[in-house]
């Protein structure tokens, strides 16, 4: 594999992050949702006008992860009031890992965390948080090794289908 390199988003990459974030969103997430509910958040949750306010929110922070030119993953973070469940504003949200199938396995989602660890290390953060659908294993898994430990749970609305989602922080 050839050196992966992370740089971030910006508002001129806007079709570039919605065509990662659905293709990776459906990737991820069409086993065990039905067509209409999942084609309802990729409109929604990928629309051109929330991803433009995202993109532009100080708050909010897109980084593409590049293997060559060709984006093959992705990360979202949130600080402050831009995080999606009140938390300590001084704390950063994970709101987003993805990496394309094809790219499984090859430590692209390990790189994406080291560098959210790094910018909320920089921040001086007190912790880092996400939330997980308790049915995605695979990712719980993935930050239980990281060291994060579930603390509560929220719900989810994907289409007409209210999921929970397992919350989990990590202390710095």
């Amino acid at each position: 594999m050839n050196s992966l390199t992370i740089r971030q988003a910006h508002i001129h990459d806007l079709l570039d992050v919605q065509a990662i974030g659905r293709q990776t969103f459906a990737e991820t997430f069409a086993e065990g949702n039905t067509e209409e509910n999942l084609a309802r958040y990729l409109a929604e949750g990928f629309s051109t006008e929330k991803l433009e306010r995202e993109l532009l929110n100080p708050e909010s922070t897109y980084y593409f992860a590049l293997l060559d030119s060709e984006i093959v993953g992705y990360l979202k973070m949130n600080m402050g009031a831009a995080q999606s469940e009140p938390q300590d504003l001084m704390a950063v949200e994970i709101e987003r890992i993805y990496v394309r199938t094809k790219w499984h396995g090859k430590s692209i989602g390990q790189k994406l965390f080291d560098h959210a660890y790094s910018i909320a290390l920089a921040r001086n953060a007190p912790y880092l948080w996400l939330g997980v659908w308790e049915k995605n294993l695979r990712a719980i898994r993935f930050y239980q090794k990281q060291g994060f430990v579930a603390f509560d749970q929220h719900i989810f609305q994907l289409g007409d289908d209210a999921q929970t989602d397992v919350l989990m922080k990590l202390v710095l």
